[in-house]
């Protein structure tokens, strides 16, 4: 396919954004059903997010030709390698995009938006203002977490591929210190610093993760303070 024209190439990405949108979304309906008790709608929720991931799939695959694994048992190693290469490569480039730039600007937009006149007026009016003010603080403190998580997931997507060209794995331990001990969250990746510590959740800074109340939840996915483990990460050289 001729990707010269730019409208097309334009539209294809759009197409593949929404496509892909919509799959999380359904999912995400799938399991508001199941919780609710709709079995039956959190199946069709289910199998229209399916079919969604096979139009994402159709259209990234115009946009990237050289992924598509047609006969992957008539490939050669080092084209295995070539195309598995170019993976990385895009994510990296995603995750990176997003801890640099398109994080940074969301938080700030969000710390700009909860401060500006009219949401001050909002404040001095009802209930609904302050909602949301505390929605913008709630997503400024969230763009803010998953900065670093986007950091956390290109460096182990740069790990993997300098690997697969021949590089030697990067030895990762956990920290001793609880002071500066990090944890991570199974589920969602989110990091909690001690050295920093979750204000927006009433965590002070310099809390050890063992001294966090039981109670806490990750501020990114509501998953439970034992749903962390201590972040292992790359060793001095």
């Amino acid at each position: 396919m001729d990707l010269s024209n730019f409208t097309t190439l334009q539209n294809l990405e759009s197409a593949f954004g929404g496509e892909s949108m919509a799959n999380r979304k359904y999912l995400f309906f799938a399991n508001v059903a199941r919780k609710l008790g709709f079995s039956d709608l959190a199946k069709l929720f289910k199998e229209t997010a399916d079919q969604e991931t096979e139009h994402a799939f159709a259209h990234f695959e115009l946009l990237h030709p050289e992924l598509a694994v047609k006969d992957a048992a008539s490939l050669t190693d080092e084209q295995k390698r070539e195309m598995i290469s170019r993976c990385l490569s895009l994510a990296i480039e995603g995750e990176t995009y997003e801890y640099t730039t398109m994080y940074p600007e969301f938080a700030a937009a969000a710390q700009t938006d909860r401060d500006n006149p009219a949401a001050e007026e909002f404040l001095k009016q009802a209930q609904e203002s302050g909602e949301h003010a505390d929605t913008f603080r709630s997503a400024a403190h969230r763009f803010g977490l998953l900065k670093f998580i986007e950091n956390y997931h290109a460096d182990r997507y740069s790990e993997a591929l300098e690997v697969l060209n021949g590089g030697q794995p990067v030895t990762r331990i956990a920290g001793e210190d609880p002071a500066t001990q990090k944890w991570i969250c199974r589920q969602c990746s989110m990091i909690y610093d001690p050295v920093v510590g979750d204000p927006d959740s009433g965590i002070a800074p310099g809390t050890p993760f063992a001294d966090i109340p039981e109670d806490w939840s990750c501020p990114i996915c509501g998953a439970t303070k034992k749903t962390f483990k201590p972040l292992e990460e790359k060793a001095a050289a």
